[in-house]
């Protein structure tokens, strides 16, 4: 009885390993919906009227994020595949396809997201940057 009672504890514990371990890392302190606070020589005002943001909290599939944004038009999407070290690669960039009076800020947006490679967090605040300079930085919207 107690043999039969160590190997059910034995392949229950198993499992539970197995289990846990093939579910992906979750990033708490990224994985948020974040609103973009600063980009380009666009002014917060915009970014605020434009309720601009970026939305990485859908589940990671094979250590890839599926993420949103919105800039004040179109609902956009794309992966974020994040890498050691603070690297990070956007891709798969797709959006609708309304045309709105003012699109700068979309426009600007598009062009740059698959350009970036790193990020950082850093308390509330989120930094996306790519290998020339260009930094987009944005505020948790959960935060206070």
């Amino acid at each position: 009885m107690k043999k039969i009672l160590v190997l059910l504890l034995g392949i229950l514990f198993l499992g539970i390993t197995l289990n846990c371990s093939s579910v992906p890392e979750k990033n708490p302190s990224l994985q948020r919906e974040w609103m973009m606070v600063s980009f380009g020589n666009f002014s917060k005002e915009m970014m605020v009227k434009n309720k601009a943001g970026i939305n990485l909290t859908s589940k990671i599939e094979d250590g890839k994020i599926k993420g949103g944004a919105f800039m004040g038009c179109n609902k956009m999407f794309f992966t974020a595949e994040i890498k050691s070290k603070g690297k990070i690669k956007f891709s798969g960039l797709g959006s609708t396809m309304m045309a709105c009076q003012d699109m700068k800020l979309e426009e600007a947006f598009s062009r740059s997201i698959e350009k970036i490679t790193h990020y950082s967090v850093e308390g509330h605040f989120l930094t996306l940057s790519d290998d020339k300079g260009e930094v987009m930085k944005f505020v948790a919207s959960d935060w206070d």
